[in-house]
């Protein structure tokens, strides 16, 4: 990566984060959630109403000031830098190019924040996906004792489980770059779908209270990290 874009994209997430300690006390909406459209054919655009209501959680429990309204980012666009906190999900095939892998993680290193939400059948290609990004770090699960489960709501067990899919442990994994986490996994739980309208999955209203806090704590501690 040449200077000026290295310059550029420093410039760009610090920007970024200039907005973010503005969400916290602006009177109009000064920063928006971001959702990642990628190739590959897996369903990118699933739960159309997790972010709105994610936004609406936070402003109205951690005192933001987001605009429900999120943004749509592509991998390899520089639109991408204009986003703090960026969120993926989806049940199937991920396909970065080139191109894509090394803007990821450009934005990555450059202070973004990616949140990664297995919808049910991700798990294989998101993984292959990452390791296109970061060759050279592996995914590590984190410890229930981790700062994400500890922000304003506490998770001694980890990630709640809100939906059954194979009915194996929710789980929380991380790739970490110099002692940041710049991206973060969550598998087997389905955080977006219990952020999504009561009317789409039925879900019991204690276990979406439990995905909208742990949602919480994910930004709070992106942000603040």
């Amino acid at each position: 990566m040449n200077k000026r874009l290295t310059v550029f994209t420093s410039w760009a997430v610090l920007c970024g984060i200039v907005l973010l300690l503005s969400a916290w006390t602006a009177e109009k909406p000064s920063l928006k959630l971001a959702l990642l459209k990628y190739s590959g054919g897996g369903d990118w655009y699933a739960n159309p109403t997790a972010l709105p209501n994610l936004a609406k959680f936070c402003n109205s429990n951690l005192g933001t000031n987001f605009d429900p309204d999120y943004a749509t980012v592509e991998v390899g666009s520089v639109d991408l830098f204009n986003y703090p906190f960026v969120h993926m999900t989806g049940h199937g095939n991920v396909v970065f190019s080139d191109v894509e892998a090394e803007n990821l993680r450009n934005y990555l290193l450059a202070g973004g924040f990616l949140h990664i939400d297995d919808n049910y059948g991700m798990d294989t290609y998101i993984r292959a996906a990452l390791k296109k990004v970061f060759p050279e770090v592996e995914l590590v699960e984190l410890p229930f004792e981790h700062a994400i489960y500890n922000q304003s709501y506490q998770f001694p067990k980890g990630l709640p489980k809100i939906h059954k899919h194979d009915d194996k442990p929710a789980q929380g994994f991380g790739i970490i770059w110099e002692g940041r986490l710049v991206c973060y996994y969550t598998y087997e739980t389905d955080l977006g779908d219990g952020w999504e309208d009561q009317s789409v999955h039925k879900d019991p209203e204690e276990l979406r209270q439990q995905s909208f806090k742990m949602g919480a704590n994910i930004i709070q501690f992106a942000f603040e990290q």
